[in-house]
């Protein structure tokens, strides 16, 4: 979404921004956006403005026009070159014109350029995008309307011409004047369940008996303070699915647009495994800049991100398995390493590493990723423990598309997992780190819980790996699909798989249909998914699925304006320009050429403003410091052994909230290891007293269920009967396999 950011210049001139309107039509789980800034010169000689707003990384562009005192002047997408050789031609001969572009180092930033704006005039710039929507795992579709651009660490290694460096002024939010609106329509088939937001909302439209359609609004009074997040939930289970969308051979006789496209969603039914005999080494690489002092958002109360970290890492640490390797970097304008080499995980190397976790501060300045990555992947694989990287940062960087680059080069050796932190963490760098190491990203804002996310996708790294994916297509004679999305090596239990085909040929006549079938190994086993689809293809005016098409190869080939390959750029330009969705080689230029006249008088510039957040300062102190000391989920987990096991201590007695000498009496079994004791109480407080944060600690209670009954043998019945009746707590035995 276009989210300029401010309406003050440096010297306090009026810029001519007056409302920002979003609409928003969600069918299904694909999103199509249309949004508007209206512009007026109150000044009286004209302007060349220019902008940067924040734009999620997964979504495609391919609409850019204006509307310039009532004629429409619809921008075309260019070699980037040459978009922007005609854009300072058309201003130096005095001529109106609009350059739209990506940020030369991030996907996820944009930049506009309106030139000569006249005294008087009107312009209204509207850019359209589409989107897929990514799949929580409660099953809820996430949309979110980017609003917070953070300034970006530019390490002195990095590109100079990116336009974050323009230093375009800040105000603060409250002297944002502009009116901000967003309207969207959500429809499904299925019906509608519930529709949840992170801003004030108006009261839900629902339409029809099923709900099957539903019209929202945000409540007057938005402050760009945080990102706009729409969470929808449809009353099914998503089901696999299989569209067809028409081409347009008429105006695209040759490429991507002319013939039809298919968009194919599974939902793979990846049975549980048995846990794999490998275990992995996994590496921890965790931002330390100062920008994690900030609090996660700006809601009462929210955990400063460092704090969050450190509840995390101590989750994670005490959630690996027996026999695995580890390793923990921080990061920010230097770093440093836990342990010289990834170690085995042991008590000893465990305590270690608690230790240095709780001394852990945001005190490393600024954001540089890329030297610890390189260490990292010079270090010699451990036979038998594949690498497992999980990478948590803010994602305030320029050099995104250095990282992306790096990680995709050991790509084979490694899965990369990353979290964004906080409102304006890079899209484009969590995801797209997460896209080629074969892992998933989760973004961390409002409410959110790092540790939920964070050991959810341990979860998913301990998944024995699924093998041998292919996909077969069984269609009729004379047509035939291609793929056009990258090859999919890896799935996980609960992820949607989305790809696209091109389908050339002849079409079947009416109710003709075809088959796609996923095929994959778990274990040794084979499996398949199988949908069966209709062959008749539907018009839609936008070309929805071409563009998300097109959209996933760009994806898969543009790897920035200085990283792609030669060999790769002519088919980025050439699918960009054909399918109308920009890349880091392509630019929107519009030239108004229905001036009766060259534009008149001196041009001033003016930098549209960033709003500043106020949170790095006045917002901290207001926020509750949560002390590992007084979480005690936290500090019970804290106490726990490598192996899974606690000790009878007084640590755990205060926790328990019991005298330590009334736990010793209660023992129901004379000269019974006290560990076994501890280690029953322990898992009957964590079903007792933190059943709600069950996905933070399942990992670390399964390890200590497989201890009891290694270790407690023929008397486990008896401890966790007696456990239960000595807290007087209502847990079912039948956790502990009773």
């Amino acid at each position: 979404m276009v989210r300029p950011s401010g309406l003050l210049n440096r010297k306090e001139e009026p810029v001519p921004l007056k409302s920002i309107c979003v609409t928003l039509s969600i069918r299904e789980f694909v999103a199509g956006v249309s949004a508007t800034l209206n512009y007026e010169n109150e000044e009286k000689f004209p302007l060349e403005t220019f902008f940067v707003f924040p734009m999620d990384e997964d979504s495609a562009v391919y609409n850019f026009e204006a509307m310039v005192d009532g004629k429409i002047i619809k921008a075309e997408l260019k070699d980037k070159k040459k978009a922007h050789s005609l854009y300072e031609s058309a201003i130096s001969h005095r001529r109106q014109a609009f350059l739209l572009e990506e940020d030369m180092c991030s996907r996820d930033v944009f930049c506009c350029n309106v030139g000569n704006l006249q005294p008087g005039s009107k312009v209204a710039l509207t850019l359209k995008y589409v989107q897929e929507l990514p799949l929580e795992v409660d099953g809820a579709l996430r949309y979110v309307l980017p609003a917070v651009l953070n300034p970006r660490y530019c390490s002195s290694g990095s590109p100079v011409d990116s336009c974050l460096n323009m230093k375009t002024p800040i105000v603060p939010l409250d002297e944002l004047p502009y009116a901000f609106s967003v309207t969207a329509t959500v429809s499904s088939q299925h019906g509608i369940d519930r529709i949840q937001s992170n801003c004030p909302l108006r009261p839900t439209e629902y339409i029809g008996d099923k709900k099957t359609s539903a019209q929202i609004s945000l409540a007057d009074g938005h402050k760009f303070d945080r990102d706009v997040e729409l969470l929808i939930y449809y009353s099914e289970v998503h089901t696999p699915s299989v569209a067809v969308e028409l081409g347009n051979p008429e105006n695209n006789p040759d490429g991507l647009m002319k013939d039809p496209s298919a968009m194919v969603c599974f939902y793979p039914n990846i049975p549980e495994a048995e846990p794999s005999a490998i275990c992995g080494e996994f590496v921890f690489l965790m931002d330390c800049s100062g920008s994690m002092h900030c609090p996660i958002s700006k809601q009462d109360k929210s955990q400063l991100r460092i704090e969050a970290a450190k509840e995390t890492l101590i989750l994670l640490l005490k959630s690996l398995p027996i026999n695995c390797y580890f390793n923990i970097y921080r990061f920010g304008s230097s770093f440093e390493a836990f342990f010289p080499n990834s170690v085995k995980y042991s008590q000893d190397t465990m305590e270690e590493a608690l230790k240095r976790v709780k001394l852990m501060r945001a005190d490393l300045g600024g954001t540089e990723i890329l030297t610890p990555l390189q260490i990292i992947y010079r270090e010699p694989s451990i036979p038998g423990h594949p690498l497992q990287l999980f990478v948590f940062t803010d994602g305030e960087v320029t050099d995104t598309f250095s990282i992306i680059k790096e990680v995709r080069n050991h790509r084979l050796r490694h899965r990369c997992f990353s979290f964004g932190i906080g409102e304006g963490a890079s899209t484009s760098l969590i995801k797209g780190i997460a896209r080629v190491g074969g892992g998933t990203s989760e973004f961390i804002t409002g409410k959110d819980r790092m540790q939920a996310k964070a050991l959810s996708t341990l979860k998913r790294a301990l998944q024995p790996a699924v093998e041998d994916v292919s996909v077969n297509w069984d269609l009729p004679r004379g047509l035939s699909a291609r793929k056009l999305s990258p090859e999919q090596t890896v799935l996980y239990k609960g992820q949607r798989l989305i790809f696209y085909a091109h389908l050339t040929g002849t079409l079947p006549p009416a109710e003709g249909t075809g088959e796609v079938c996923l095929n994959y190994t778990l274990q040794g086993k084979s499996f398949e998914n199988k949908v069966t689809f209709s062959l008749q293809p539907k018009l839609d005016d936008n070309f929805t699925i071409h563009r998300l098409a097109a959209k996933a190869f760009l994806q898969s080939m543009d790897m920035g304006f200085r990283e792609t390959p030669a060999k790769f750029k002519k088919d980025v330009l050439k699918v960009s320009i054909d399918s109308g969705v920009i890349s880091s080689h392509t630019a929107f230029i519009a030239v108004n050429k229905d001036l009766d006249k060259p534009v008149q008088g001196p041009l001033a510039r003016r930098d549209i403003p960033r709003p500043m957040l106020l949170g790095a300062t006045s917002v901290v102190t207001q926020c509750k410091r949560v002390d590992l000391g007084e979480n005690y989920l936290v500090q019970l987990i804290t106490l726990q052994n490598a192996d899974g096991s606690w000790d009878l201590d007084e640590s755990l007695a205060r926790i328990l909230g019991i005298n330590l000498k009334d736990l010793q009496a209660a023992l129901p079994v004379k000269d019974a290891d006290p560990s076994s004791w501890a280690t029953v109480l322990a898992v009957v407080w964590l079903h007792a007293k933190a059943k709600h944060q069950k996905c933070e600690w399942e990992l670390l209670e399964l390890k200590a269920r497989i201890w009891i009954n290694t270790n407690a043998g023929s008397i486990k019945k008896k401890l966790v009967k007696a456990a239960i009746t000595f807290t007087n707590s209502s847990v079912n035995p039948g956790v502990f396999g009773i």
